[in-house]
């Protein structure tokens, strides 16, 4: 069983994440009520949020056939397997459909947010920048604090389960990072490439066979390249930011693992990774916080670089006062 110290580490890292997930949800409200703009604007926004929606829909239909396949595998080479479990696919399975989910957040938002991106700069690039920044760090908060979550939650369920054999608990997590990585794969390389073939064939046919122009709206090829990049480099950059996440944290719990202190296991040293984590969920949404107020200036310059700063002094404060305080 986890003791009240450990137990303590767990509601500051949950809580954590269940706030990051409260400011991805608190802003994308807010960037749905922001103008579109334009009846054209409108238009040339919703055809790519269909066309990418769309996409990303059939294939995660696909990946999951995938998913359940490899599961059942996972599943019973974890049986036979006495430093592992047949909780392995579940563990895949749970990475999987986080991966997937914050792909599925990231493309939501991002094609909810370029027409009232371009809307905003007509007017000014303050503005512009707010709105697309604030769009960004829906889908970034919205991956770390799922990983986070994510992994939290399996490590309590498997403790109470294998009590102190995190030998064995770490194994069974690592399917976590599996399924992440798999969803990655597919949504990064899969529609990336699918897309990419969809645009340059449509570019032809606009440009040789019809005259129009490549950026011209009535040009598919403009749509298909936008859908593209919304799939390959929204869609798959959050499940592949999401799999990197997930891939350096386990890699630090089990290198904690093998840290003795005065010749003892420690089991903060497998949690601080997960500190370090959501100590900066926090710090990422208060530097959120600062470019988001410092757009409103004239200039464009100072937002990032402050907001940079201010990240990385709390960052390393927190992270100081918790690992010194836990370990």
């Amino acid at each position: 069983m986890i003791d009240f110290k450990i137990n303590q580490i767990f509601i500051y890292i949950i809580i954590s994440s269940i706030i990051g997930l409260l400011y991805a949800l608190f802003q994308s409200r807010w960037i749905l009520n922001q103008d579109q703009g334009s009846q054209e604007i409108k238009s040339i926004g919703a055809s790519i949020q269909k066309g990418a929606m769309t996409f990303l829909k059939v294939e995660y239909r696909i990946l999951t056939l995938f998913v359940l396949v490899v599961a059942i595998i996972l599943g019973y080479l974890g049986l036979n397997n006495t430093n592992s479990s047949s909780l392995i696919a579940f563990s895949f399975v749970i990475g999987a459909f986080t991966s997937g989910l914050s792909g599925y957040i990231g493309m939501w938002i991002a094609t909810h947010s370029n027409s009232r991106t371009s809307n905003a700069a007509i007017k000014n690039l303050s503005s512009a920048l707010n709105i697309a920044f604030i769009g960004g760090s829906v889908m970034g908060l919205s991956v770390v604090a799922l990983a986070v979550m994510g992994l939290s939650l399996l490590f309590i369920f498997y403790e109470n389960i294998f009590s102190n054999d995190y030998t064995k608990i770490l194994q069974i997590l690592s399917g976590f990072s599996l399924g992440a990585s798999s969803i990655a794969l597919f949504a990064r390389v899969g529609g990336g490439i699918y897309t990419k073939a969809a645009d340059i064939g449509a570019d032809l046919v606009g440009k040789i066979e019809e005259n129009i122009p490549e950026d011209h709206p009535l040009n598919p090829a403009t749509i298909a390249d936008n859908v593209g990049d919304n799939v390959g480099d929204v869609a798959g950059m959050g499940a592949d930011l999401f799999e990197s996440f997930i891939g350096s944290i386990i890699a630090s719990m089990v290198l904690g693992a093998t840290i003795l202190y005065m010749g003892v296991f420690e089991i903060n040293f497998v949690l601080l990774p997960l500190i370090i984590a959501a100590s900066g969920i926090v710090a990422s949404i208060i530097g959120a916080y600062i470019v988001s107020y410092m757009s409103k200036s004239v200039k464009l310059n100072p937002p990032m670089p402050m907001s940079c700063f201010c990240f990385g002094c709390f960052f390393f404060i927190n992270c100081f006062i918790l690992s010194r305080d836990g370990c």
